[in-house]
């Protein structure tokens, strides 16, 4: 897989990266965490014409592009339609399971809106929860922007730390993929701590 990665980056630069994003978004078992930090690697390699912020901006339009693939997709299945269709031979050569067709459904239910921008921070169904966002009618264009949003934050964490690791890319791309449901708690709590910073300057 990281050959096949590779490749493609080094042939077709940032189209390739946004190709690559895309389809990992439809294919959720194509780690995006190991994209990302791959291209951030990229940056520091001479001969690469990629900057952070091209890999950055690339990436996140592919991660829109691949998000309304699948909120379409949803809009135009229901929930029934579309376990059956993961149930049978297509969802095989998707890597599509029915459990995280459920759990994706489940979550936006239970959170409504704001769950596709949390979401975008947890492995599978990130991807996977632009489909009932889809089923449920969510207007489009909340959607783009929680979308958006979320893919934005992390992919400027992924690729800048795929830059700042270098030759380790692997070693953060794993820990993100075990890690990170912890590793978005800890980005609330950061953020939130400096909203509050900020606000007690201005007092």
């Amino acid at each position: 897989m990281n050959n096949f990665v590779i490749s493609i980056m080094n042939k077709y630069g940032y189209i390739g990266i946004l190709f690559l994003i895309t389809i990992e978004n439809i294919f959720p078992p194509i780690p995006s965490e190991v994209i990302l930090t791959l291209g951030g690697f990229m940056t520091t390699q001479s001969g690469c014409n990629m900057s952070l912020f091209g890999v950055i901006i690339y990436s996140t339009i592919g991660s829109v592009i691949g998000a309304i693939i699948l909120y379409y997709i949803g809009y135009i299945l229901n929930k029934d339609r579309l376990i059956k269709i993961v149930r049978s031979k297509a969802g095989k050569i998707l890597c599509l399971k029915e459990s995280d067709i459920r759990k994706s459904d489940k979550s936006f239910n239970s959170n409504g809106d704001l769950t596709v921008l949390y979401c975008r921070f947890i492995p599978i169904v990130r991807s996977l929860i632009s489909i009932p966002a889809g089923m449920n009618k969510m207007k489009f264009s909340i959607f783009i922007i929680y979308t958006f949003i979320g893919s934005l934050i992390w992919n400027i964490v992924l690729v800048s730390l795929g830059k700042l690791v270098g030759e380790n890319y692997m070693v953060v791309a794993n820990i993100f993929s075990k890690y990170s449901k912890f590793i978005l708690i800890i980005l609330i709590l950061w953020i939130i701590f400096k909203i509050i910073k900020k606000f007690n300057k201005h007092k």
